[in-house]
């Protein structure tokens, strides 16, 4: 019989608790203690697993999930039913663009390459000061709130500036422009992915939010953000010059997005586990988001 039987069975602890033998608290903190105490390490008998347990659970499952996705990410092919998407027949002829229409390409792809690339800063800022946050915390406190800041800074632009065609810049209102427009449609819930991840960050940060489940934010919405990437749509004339050639190389970068944003999603999951490799983790992660930064600076169209 276990010294935690005997704990029980003597009355110094409810027999509704069980605690972690290693981090067992001292029998009179025991006897009141709430639901969860010691960082969780308490639970009832009937829930049968520990937190600790559901975050290596959730991580694992997080983890099947993105390297299934990863797995399709890698191997899609370059070609990808190039016919069957709207407008896009490679047997059409080529048209000429008048000078119109070549300059409204022309600022549409300088627009698009502006705001990859202001994104990729942000999330390069963040990632160094991720990765060198308990250095940087001696120095100046207010680190730990900066990168969450970065993700919002994202999050707002890409909400109010992606798409210029929709009022107050452009002449289309925004009903309209989500309704009939699917590719701003996704630019919006990419923005709102990022204003969801610096939120919860920052608020983790001021230590306003502290369930057990706000560390899952992050990785899920960046799961599901990389999976959206798979299939972002991107619009122009298809029957432009050089039009095929210039969506094939849209889609490679996207992949590749795709692929490095599960990465960070993933390790950003593992390093908030207990794990033995959870240090190792967080020196990932931050990195990985680097990579990212640096994959939307090189963007092109």
């Amino acid at each position: 019989m276990g010294s935690s039987d005997l704990l029980i069975l003597t009355g110094a602890v409810p027999l509704r608790w069980r605690y972690n033998e290693r981090s067992r608290p001292p029998a009179r903190e025991l006897k009141n203690a709430p639901l969860g105490y010691s960082e969780n390490k308490m639970l009832p008998i009937g829930r049968g697993f520990s937190i600790s347990r559901i975050h290596t659970c959730a991580a694992t499952a997080l983890g099947a999930l993105a390297l299934v996705v990863l797995f399709t990410t890698l191997t899609w092919s370059q070609e990808h039913d190039m016919n069957s998407m709207p407008g896009m027949n490679m047997n059409a002829p080529a048209t000429v663009e008048n000078p119109a229409q070549m300059a409204k390409h022309l600022a549409d792809k300088r627009e698009s390459e502006f705001n990859h690339r202001l994104a990729g800063v942000l999330l390069i800022v963040a990632g160094i000061l991720i990765f060198w946050e308990s250095r940087l915390a001696e120095r100046w406190p207010l680190v730990g709130y900066i990168w969450p800041m970065c993700f919002l800074a994202a999050g707002l632009f890409l909400l109010v500036f992606s798409d210029t065609e929709i009022w107050p810049f452009g002449p289309q209102t925004p009903w309209y422009a989500l309704t009939h427009n699917t590719e701003d449609l996704q630019h919006k819930i990419f923005s709102i992915i990022l204003l969801a991840i610096g939120y919860v960050e920052l608020q983790r940060a001021r230590g306003k939010i502290r369930s057990p489940w706000a560390p899952w934010c992050f990785p899920v919405a960046g799961v599901a953000g990389a999976i959206m990437l798979l299939f972002h749509v991107h619009g122009g004339d298809m029957h432009a010059q050089h039009a095929m050639e210039t969506m094939q190389n849209i889609q490679k970068q996207h992949r590749w997005f795709a692929a490095t944003g599960l990465g960070v999603a993933l390790t950003n999951g593992l390093a908030g586990t207990p794990q033995k490799w959870q240090q190792f983790f967080k020196r990932i992660w931050p990195l990985l988001l680097i990579a990212l930064g640096v994959l939307l600076i090189q963007y092109t169209e």
